[in-house]
């Protein structure tokens, strides 16, 4: 991705969202050529000069201390996660000399671990939104029209954000699908800031921009937002209605892989749904080695993790 240019337009759709009295400046009215704040306000409040802001809003700065861009934060009133991301940008990680080993499946140990959780649905995601592995729980919660077995063979492996945006089957499956929408997008925004010369990423999003105007619209927002714990509503075509908490967390040593797990309040309905549809699947499949990766997809051992948001949907 174009780290200038991503720089540029979150620093831009900051800017728009603040009026100058917002943040304690005079307004003098008449009509203004851009919305919200110029750039020498946000340099007035920032405390740097205008051309100083100007060349970093353009990408002409790449060794902005870490002072300045507080600074510039405090400014916006960036959000924790809104701040993360704007150092990412401004100072992006120099690309590595090789590719980084890419790991093309779930460690054993993980799917044997996701495999036992069977009241819980469970799946692991790696940084660019595939599922490696899922439990036939969280197969049948999340998309029980694929196959099971998908998450195993690395061309036909699910990814959540397509599955979200893409196909009519897991849309129908959110009653509040543009909620949904607005949080995976806003996770993938801070994914993508924390990994710029990811080039998988980077297609997923072209993908996605190109096949869906409402992920397009969305992603030009420049939203930024880690989802790490939430609740999710679902209407499932099972079981119906359910409210379940949902818990994202990074794997150690396993590239930037994630478990994400869901639960329902105890004696709730959404417990007694969830129940009813673990009762439809079968519990007992055996743990299996994963297919083998195509050639085209090598297997290679894990990388240290590099995602410093640690945030996903």
């Amino acid at each position: 991705m174009d780290a200038p240019a991503e720089l540029a337009n979150f620093l831009r759709t900051r800017r728009a969202r603040l009026q100058p009295e917002d943040v304690g400046l005079v307004s003098y009215g008449g009509r203004r050529r851009v919305p919200g704040l110029r750039r020498e306000e946000l340099a007035q409040l920032a405390g740097v000069s205008v051309a100083y802001y100007t060349r970093l809003e353009q990408g002409q700065s790449g060794n902005a201390s870490d002072g300045v861009l507080d600074a510039i934060a405090r400014a916006l009133r960036l959000t924790p996660d809104e701040h993360a991301h704007l150092r990412n940008l401004a100072r992006p990680a120099r690309p590595a000399r090789r590719p980084a080993p890419r790991t093309v499946s779930a460690h054993p140990g993980t799917r044997q671990l996701v495999a036992a959780m069977a009241a819980v649905p469970a799946l692991v995601l790696d940084p660019q939104y595939d599922v490696l592995a899922w439990n036939p729980l969280g197969h049948a919660l999340m998309a029980g029209h694929l196959d099971f077995r998908a998450p195993e063979r690395p061309a036909e492996r699910p990814n959540t954000q397509r599955l979200l945006f893409l196909d009519p089957h897991a849309r129908e499956l959110y009653p509040e699908w543009e909620t949904e929408a607005r949080r995976a997008v806003s996770a993938l925004r801070l994914t993508a800031g924390a990994h710029p010369d990811d080039r998988q990423l980077a297609e997923l999003v072209g993908e996605l921009t190109m096949k869906s105007s409402e992920f397009g619209a969305l992603w030009s927002r420049h939203p930024v937002r880690g989802c790490t714990s939430g609740v999710k509503s679902f209407h499932h075509p099972l079981v119906g209605p359910l409210e379940l908490s949902f818990q994202m967390m990074v794997l150690p040593d396993a590239g930037g892989q994630k478990l994400m797990a869901f639960s329902a309040e105890p004696g709730s309905p959404s417990d007694a749904a969830l129940q009813l549809l673990a009762s439809t699947v079968s519990t007992t499949l055996p743990v299996t080695e994963p297919t083998p990766p195509s050639a085209a997809e090598p297997s290679a051992p894990s990388a240290p993790s590099t995602d410093r948001s640690a945030q996903d949907r």
